[in-house]
């Protein structure tokens, strides 16, 4: 493997995975699914960890997220009408997530934000949590991920229960942090994602591309191979498989990699670095005749 190739990859300025997970992540971020509702204090949890919304809000807040997916302008406006009207925590929850639609990054964060005080004024604090979590998600989105980090650790701060949301949170807040250079807290955060959200394929991802940068290329070499056997049809696990296997000496294993990367998504950034870096491997070597 030529020395510059490894040089590269594990600069901080090589394309990582993680760059294009915090650009674009943060978009899919959803408002809680309306379910059935009990009383408030006799609520379960769902079975995804999310809390059914009490039944005199269901409607109104499903309504108003049916308006923000067809237009993020008419969910605003139905959220500022139903706000006004004693729509609670729950219409600026809608709010956020119109302005998130839109991709109106910093009027989602002050919508989540409000609705998370409101929350806890009124004693949902795993409300609360949640929503803090939202206005994490929007600031990563936004680019500040030092406000990012603060959402997620009020978010932690306000005790979600143990499962794939506290995982999700960690994750997220993870993402916070390798984008502000932290990376002892970032693999902290990770460590308990792992735990608390073992399938979601992009925890193990990040893990590996941590791993590898950091210098530790058998935990990398660990996790990178959990994230393929997840999801084997993602471009930015590709990309990584293909990091960690050059810098292992397994050249071959790299080229693989690279090229389904390139195959799998050849405009994205994952796929344009994968192609990059498959002009600075030596040609393959012919089998014996």
């Amino acid at each position: 493997m030529p020395f510059f190739l490894s040089l590269l990859l594990l600069t901080p300025q090589a394309y990582d995975p993680e760059t294009e997970a915090v650009l674009n992540r943060p978009k899919r971020a959803r408002a809680a699914p309306v379910a059935p509702s009990t009383p408030p204090s006799a609520q379960p949890a769902a079975a995804d960890g999310r809390i059914p919304v009490p039944e005199k809000f269901a409607k109104p807040f499903q309504a108003c997220l049916d308006q923000a997916l067809e237009s993020p302008d008419q969910g605003i406006a139905f959220a500022q009408k139903w706000r006004l009207e004693g729509g609670g925590f729950y219409a600026r929850h809608c709010m956020g997530f119109a302005y998130a639609r839109a991709e109106r990054w910093a009027p989602a964060i002050v919508a989540f934000e409000q609705a998370a005080d409101e929350a806890e004024r009124g004693g949902e604090m795993a409300q609360s949590a949640r929503l803090w979590a939202q206005a994490g998600n929007a600031a990563l989105a936004a680019g500040d991920p030092a406000k990012a980090r603060s959402g997620f650790d009020a978010a932690l701060a306000r005790g979600l229960p143990d499962g794939i949301e506290k995982g999700e949170t960690h994750l997220d807040r993870a993402r916070a942090l390798v984008a502000l250079g932290d990376a002892k807290a970032a693999r902290e955060s990770l460590d308990v994602a792992l735990t608390q959200a073992p399938q979601d394929p992009l925890a193990w991802l990040l893990s590996a591309t941590l791993a590898r940068r950091s210098g530790e290329l058998k935990l990398a070499q660990a996790h990178i191979a959990r994230a393929v056997q997840l999801s084997p049809d993602d471009a930015s696990v590709a990309l990584e498989e293909g990091n960690i296997a050059v810098l292992t000496d397994h050249a071959d294993i790299a080229r693989s990699a690279w090229q389904r990367a390139v195959k799998l998504a050849p405009q994205s950034s994952a796929g344009k670095a994968a192609a990059d870096n498959l002009t600075r491997l030596p040609a393959a070597t012919p089998p014996p005749r």
